[in-house]
């Protein structure tokens, strides 16, 4: 199983991001992973998130989203963790607007890999005291250090 520090980056934290609506997020988080990996393009990565979101809401509840999606252009995993300023409506099952995201992005082949990665992240992510100290953090580096075990 691979930790987040094996798919997450500095580059692709961001701590405090502005939020205003899922739309508007999806370009950001596009932005930030085609800024950090040029071989994936802004569109193709905004497309693949977009269609993937429509297929059903990437909300857990709890205030946590994990939108995911296979990119035939990604190499390997990729995360990429993002807190928001403010919450935003995400359809989540408990109705509660979303503050913390991580991204999941794996190769167009990479199903059994997705599903392992994605389930560990869920798991991590269910626990109350991960996430308050991810909502504590008040830098990129911050969040990062929380993210991969590295706060003290």
């Amino acid at each position: 199983m691979q930790a987040l520090s094996d798919i997450l980056t500095p580059a692709r934290t961001v701590c405090g991001a502005p939020g205003v609506s899922k739309k508007r997020l999806f370009e950001t988080i596009a932005k930030i992973i085609s800024d950090d990996q040029p071989g994936l393009g802004y569109d193709a990565v905004f497309d693949h998130l977009i269609a993937r979101e429509k297929l059903g809401s990437t909300g857990l509840g709890q205030g946590i989203a994990i939108p995911h999606c296979r990119v035939g252009n990604c190499q390997q995993p990729l995360g990429t963790l993002v807190s928001l300023q403010d919450p935003i409506d995400f359809d989540s099952p408990d109705d509660a607007p979303v503050d913390l995201l991580f991204i999941l992005l794996v190769p167009e082949e990479a199903h059994q890999e997705h599903l392992d990665i994605l389930a560990h992240i869920a798991r991590l992510f269910s626990q109350a005291e991960f996430c308050g100290k991810l909502r504590q953090a008040d830098s990129d580096a911050a969040l990062y250090r929380v993210a991969i075990g590295q706060a003290g």
